[in-house]
């Protein structure tokens, strides 16, 4: 195999694992704070993405002067803010009122969610049945270092996503708000028992984890230039396989194993005889094995200490 073609797949690769983890930590917020899939996390990320560009088509039909770090500052603002209410409705709404009923209830109301989502940005947004482009937020440069190019929108997304994870990890174990988090976490009711607010730490989860569902739906749509109302099922399966494959709960598990199914993908896409077309099916399989050999995922052993 040509390095130069493998340096390009492994720069890829670290892109795309950086959206896989941020997707992945959603997943598993959900569940290490009300041990609940929540299957329309995916559809959340095209949320994000298709608010992000209507925000945009809004802003230069009606501020065709604004300059583009503005605009980028505005589409990343409303897409965080339409989708954190977003989870906040899906945690108010449906999660919480859930609590109490078989989980598989909440499995089928948040899996409806998901195809509600969908069919109306594919009714409702314009020509919303197509792919949409998504514009060039982001410096349109790129150089080529030994025969493969690295382009400045992916640094600096990737950068954003490295800062992203530095300031959950912030939250999550350095403030009062992360103590209350981890405390529902490892026991709900003992936490409300000891004054912690219990439908405000889920709401703030769900907000979080939705925010962070913006900024990953936005990204997909800068890397590859456009998006479709169907993008959330994939990058959905993909993000929780993540999530099980690190182990889910686990924020950190979460962030490894959007790498490590990236690194899956890379490998697909390099090695095998028969063309990357498969790496989506390689990636999966291999997952598969993994579960077999490690049901709990890899980092199972901190499930005492989620989230």
């Amino acid at each position: 195999m040509d390095g130069t073609l493998l340096a390009q797949f492994v720069i890829n690769g670290l892109m795309l694992g950086m959206m896989y983890a941020l997707v992945a930590v959603g997943f598993t917020l959900f569940f290490g704070v009300l041990d609940t899939i929540v299957f329309s996390h995916g559809d959340t990320v095209m949320i994000g993405a298709f608010s992000g560009l209507a925000t945009y088509t809004w802003l230069t039909a009606n501020y065709p002067n604004i300059g583009p770090l503005w605009t980028l500052i505005v589409v990343l603002a409303v897409s965080i803010a339409t989708v954190s209410v977003l989870g906040i409705l899906l945690a108010g709404g449906i999660i919480v009122r859930l609590r109490s009923a078989p989980a598989l209830n909440t499995l089928l109301a948040t899996m409806m969610l998901g195809t509600v989502l969908r069919e109306a940005v594919r009714l409702f947004y314009p020509d919303g049945s197509n792919s949409q482009p998504f514009p060039k937020l982001l410096p349109d440069v790129s150089w080529v270092i030994g025969g493969a190019t690295v382009r400045l929108d992916s640094i600096l997304l990737f950068a954003c996503g490295l800062v992203i994870i530095a300031v959950l990890h912030t939250l999550i174990t350095r403030t009062r708000l992360g103590m209350a988090i981890r405390a529902v976490a490892q026991d709900a009711e003992a936490a409300q028992l000891m004054g912690v607010n219990f439908i405000f730490v889920v709401l703030l989860t769900f907000i979080i984890g939705s925010a962070v569902a913006a900024f990953a739906g936005v990204m997909n749509g800068i890397y590859y230039g456009e998006v479709n109302f169907s993008m959330g099922v994939l990058m959905g399966a993909i993000g929780f396989s993540a999530a099980v494959i690190g182990g889910l709960g686990n924020v950190y598990g979460a962030i490894l194993g959007g790498f490590i199914f990236s690194f899956l993908q890379t490998i697909g896409a390099v090695a095998l005889p028969f063309s990357s077309a498969y790496k989506d099916v390689f990636a999966f399989g291999v997952i598969i094995l993994l579960l077999a050999w490690k049901p709990r995922g890899l980092l199972a052993e901190q499930s005492s200490q989620r989230v």
